[in-house]
């Protein structure tokens, strides 16, 4: 299988309890690959900067607009 087609094909024609399993592979994957992200974020310095963005909002300071802060990729 090399294409998602072929994939979403053979997903398809999973029994419901091999289905409940690859989700539940599927779930642990996304949450592994978020934590691998996170952590290189946070090496990278990427967190201090959004914290450091976000530090006014918690003084009473101006404002940080959340659509603009959604945004913007840091």
């Amino acid at each position: 299988m090399s294409s998602v087609v072929e994939i979403e094909a053979a997903i398809a024609k999973l029994p419901p309890g091999e289905f409940v399993q690859l989700e539940r592979w599927f779930d642990a994957e996304r949450n592994r690959k978020w934590d691998r992200e996170l952590e290189s974020d946070a090496q990278s310095g990427k967190l201090r900067e959004l914290y450091e963005r976000l530090q006014p909002e918690n003084h009473g300071e101006s404002n940080v607009p959340l659509v603009g802060f959604l945004d913007n990729e840091v």
